[in-house]
């Protein structure tokens, strides 16, 4: 319970990463505020993942509190009432807030392969709405508590998106947007130890992604990392991939380890990867499972010959920078 009186916000937790990182904080002890848009489950109605409710359930079954708030991040004045509640509730106390939720799964999946220049003129909204300006406006209202408390962590749940071509042109941006958001406000918040980092997950086995795996194509391939994609990569490499992924409380496990480093301000405004975490800080997977970063050669999808490679054996930061080709 090495969270006890911390006071957290999970945006985006009735599936997914979310709902893992909610049910992790809670198993550490901590209150956890969870946002949605659907509170109750309607009668009859089935949906990916679970609502809100169903999440308060599973983390309280933790040993955490958990306190769902129904919540558009669409919507500003949403936004606003959520940490005045928070504010009120708490005696302006908020620990960690975590930067999850995301509505444009469903247009993304349905447009992958399309140029954007042929998809909906909304779709840079329907990406970047909730997954990018709603992210700053949540980290705007978190800081407003932290900073008089001189503490506290924002975490943005990022890609590798971020660094090069993966689903959709807003979507890239839209990431890599979220990794510079960590970097230049943490500057801002240095001098206030109130911490700021990305956090990049690696292939995670959400609802969404084993739907996807259960239903793959060969052509879903080329759709998804761009035409020009360096390595060629099948449908049965894919399917074993999210298999061998982690799981969405993997995450939840890392968050639990920063928010308890004593030296967390040496990595606030760096790009984190889960994978390396869990090597830095002993962290297993659930399932018992040591996660490998996607940085070891061994691990590249569809290249021969590189399976006998020693996990030390990385491609190096400065060469994955490059993978950005800005200059």
């Amino acid at each position: 319970m090495s969270l006890r009186g911390k006071v957290c916000l999970v945006t985006g937790a009735t599936r997914g990463i979310g709902h893992g990182i909610a049910l992790q904080l809670g198993e550490a002890g901590a209150t956890v505020y969870i946002t949605g848009r659907t509170l109750t489950q309607p009668p009859g109605e089935e949906t990916v993942g679970s609502c809100l409710t169903d999440t308060a359930k599973e983390v309280e079954a933790r040993g955490g509190k958990c306190i769902p708030v129904q919540c558009d991040h669409s919507k500003d004045e949403d936004v606003e009432e959520l940490f005045q509640r928070v504010k009120t509730e708490q005696n302006g106390q908020l620990d960690i807030l975590v930067n999850n939720a995301y509505s444009a799964v469903t247009a993304i999946m349905k447009n992958m392969g399309v140029p954007y220049w042929e998809q909906p003129m909304n779709m840079w909204d329907t990406v970047n709405n909730v997954g990018l300006r709603n992210h700053y406006l949540c980290a705007v209202h978190a800081a407003r508590l932290m900073v008089p408390r001189k503490q506290g962590l924002i975490v943005n749940i990022s890609s590798v998106g971020g660094l090069r071509y993966l689903f959709n042109v807003p979507y890239g941006i839209g990431k890599e947007a979220c990794d510079r958001m960590a970097t230049d406000c943490a500057m801002e918040l240095k001098k206030h130890c109130v911490a700021f980092v990305s956090l990049w997950p690696g292939i995670v086995k959400t609802e969404h992604m084993l739907n996807f795996s259960d239903n793959i194509e060969e052509n879903h391939m080329e759709k998804l990392a761009g035409p020009n994609a360096p390595v060629k990569v099948d449908a049965k490499i894919m399917k074993n991939s999210i298999a061998r992924g982690e799981t969405p409380e993997f995450s939840g496990k890392c968050i639990v380890h920063l928010a308890q480093d004593p030296n967390i301000m040496k990595k606030s405004g760096y790009v984190l990867m889960t994978a390396e975490l869990g090597e830095e800080y002993g962290i297993k997977d659930i399932d018992g499972r040591t996660i490998p970063s996607f940085r070891q050669l061994n691990q590249f999808p569809g290249v021969p010959g590189i399976r006998w490679l020693p996990n030390w054996v990385r491609l190096p930061m400065w060469v994955m920078a490059m993978g950005g080709r800005k200059f």
